[in-house]
């Protein structure tokens, strides 16, 4: 064989271990059946949730998306690295898909592990436009299973997301069903003393808020794989064998604790990247995050894969049997999560009607980076006489040492000190904290950053408007970052809500203080009153999306679009041409 065949063969071969491998989608009307209520929804390929879509990396894919429905949809490849023309969102990477319209999405697979794909056009991600991706890796793995779930997570509620929206907008508290009660206020006498008990709800009425603003979405039934607890889907397994459960939590709102009672689980990965193996008892799963533990049952025997609502307003279950139809005990519910005055601690980015906080006579001021730990014992000597609207009269004597916001209990460094919502164990154990995290590779060399974006995140409870740096998404400029820049982002939760900030396109490197072992994710949580940063390395040229991914909250405000500047002349161009067009995401 002469060189030059040679050659040709061998670039025949090469290009054909790189072939695009073509998968297609339809996007339809389907019917959902939770075992509770049966609504009808969105879903690919005629079920929700969608299939799971399995990559091999290296591979470059072509899918062909059919649009089945009578409105524009779209899909986003959530965590993938992929050209930003590819990415799926409306007005910032590409128009949409038309009703009967197919569009194909053509992107090399970069990367391996555990992700997720859904709808990013109104609410149909949250009325059932939602599926998995599973990702092989090139080599091998560094940890041993023999064999594998997905467990893919959602809060499916009977109403549609228009309407819940238009319910929040009208009433922030529509669905909150965790309002405190009488008996609840006799044991808070009965634990703090009548006075401060008396006293601490005032200030929580004078702030027109409640304790039990955990969550805004209750009444929903949590699925796993699309089947309510009283369905009960059940993954199968030979006693001793390893396996692989990948959890991701595509929920619109809620935040689920994960146990399985009996078994430890062995985190290896959080949001497609490995990570150093942590043992724990039960984990915390923002919404859209994903992580695979490893479990090893050794019993004939049933066990219960409980996944618990943060809020503690309901839940989603699952079975792991050696056969089908076998159950394990279904845990309760605990008892409802409380908010603090730890929680509070970034009161001055969020405004609560008559409380004028952002105006310069109030609060806007502080520098909130130094209030995470804020020993809030100390808070009656604040000055809070700028704090328009809010009644302070009854706070001078109140002793909050005594109340749970000062009480010495378990602390997690990415919760304030003291905040009603650091999560334990039921079982007294290991609970997965960040800061456990640690990167089995680094991706990045560990360098200093460029520049540093700060992003209060901010909202409006009386009118259910969410915003950041106290602007909507309509009202802002884009974040503009330089291809090449190494970003670190200064997130500061001014809300009593916890924000999942998802950044498309891009790596974030969450600090956990551990330099270059920092955990790789595309989603990152920040609990109220807390300050969180995440690096950058802008090495992604074109428009993205930066958002919190609790639908609700996205689609009233708390959203931006980043725009990186220079890169490939090719990409550039692309960015400018999708820039001229405009249009809402």
């Amino acid at each position: 064989m002469n060189s030059r065949l040679g050659s040709v063969l061998l670039s025949l071969l090469m290009s054909a271990s790189v072939m695009a491998g073509e998968y297609n989608l339809t996007v339809d009307r389907v019917e959902i059946d939770t075992g509770d209520f049966v609504k009808n929804g969105i879903g690919y390929n005629g079920a929700s949730p969608g299939p799971v879509m399995r990559f091999k990396e290296g591979e470059n894919v072509k899918i062909n998306v059919t649009n089945n429905l009578d409105e524009m949809t779209s899909i986003h490849w959530h965590g993938l690295i992929l050209p930003f023309d590819q990415d799926g969102v409306p007005g910032i990477s590409f128009p949409g898909i038309k009703p009967g319209e197919t569009f194909t999405y053509e992107f090399p697979i970069q990367q391996a592990g555990t992700y997720w794909f859904h709808s990013h056009s109104g609410f149909q991600e949250p009325d059932g436009a939602y599926g998995s991706i599973v990702i092989e890796p090139e080599g091998r793995e560094p940890f041993r299973y023999d064999r594998e779930y997905v467990v893919q997570l959602t809060d499916k509620h009977p109403h549609s997301g228009d309407r819940i929206m238009r319910n929040l907008k009208m009433m922030p508290d529509y669905y909150n069903r965790e309002q405190q009660t009488v008996g609840e206020f006799f044991s808070d006498v009965s634990e703090n003393g009548l006075m401060n008990t008396v006293r601490d709800r005032m200030a929580w009425g004078g702030m027109r808020m409640m304790k039990a603003d955990v969550e805004d979405l209750q009444g929903f039934t949590g699925l796993i794989n699309g089947k309510g607890p009283d369905q009960n889907w059940t993954g199968l397994f030979e006693p001793g064998e390893r396996i692989r459960l990948r959890f991701i939590n595509s929920s619109a709102m809620t935040y689920f604790d994960i146990r399985i009672p009996g078994l430890d689980m062995t985190v290896v990965q959080a949001d497609g990247n490995n990570v150093q193996p942590v043992s724990v008892d039960e984990f915390r799963i923002g919404v859209a995050e994903t992580y695979d533990v490893i479990v090893r049952p050794k019993g004939e025997q049933a066990y219960t894969i409980f996944a618990e609502s943060m809020g503690r307003s309901g839940y989603a279950r699952a079975t792991l049997a050696p056969e089908e139809g076998m159950e394990a005990f279904v845990p309760q519910l605990r008892e409802p999560a409380r908010l603090t005055m730890a929680d509070m601690g970034g009161m001055s980015g969020m405004d609560h009607g008559d409380m004028d906080m952002n105006s310069s006579e109030g609060m806007s001021g502080m520098d909130h980076s130094s209030m995470v730990g804020m020993d809030h014992a100390n808070m009656s000597n604040m000055d809070h006489s700028n704090m328009k609207g809010m009644d302070h009269s009854g706070m001078s004597g109140m002793d909050h040492g005594s109340m749970a916001m000062g009480k010495e209990g378990p602390s997690d460094p990415f919760y304030a000190k003291g905040s009603g919502l650091v999560p334990t164990a039921a079982n007294g154990g290991k609970f997965l904290s960040y800061a456990d995290l640690k990167a089995q590779d680094p991706l990045y060399e560990d360098r200093e950053p460029t520049k540093e974006v700060e992003l209060r995140l901010t909202g409006n409870m009386e009118r259910y408007t969410w915003s950041i740096n106290g602007v909507k998404y309509e009202d802002a400029d884009p974040i503009r970052l330089k291809y090449g820049e190494r970003v670190r982002f200064k997130f500061v939760n001014e809300t009593m809500m916890t924000h999942p900030m998802h950044l498309h396109g891009m790596w974030s490197i969450l600090d956990v203080g551990a330099g270059q072992w920092n955990p790789i994710k595309h989603t990152i949580s920040v609990n109220p009153g807390t300050t969180v940063y995440m690096e950058t390395e802008v090495d992604e040229p074109g428009q993205w999306a930066f958002h919190c991914h609790l639908s609700y909250h996205a689609a009233a405000g708390m959203f931006r679009k980043v725009v990186v500047e220079g890169g490939p002349e090719s990409t550039q161009a692309k960015s400018d041409a999708a820039a001229e067009e405009g249009g809402e995401a």
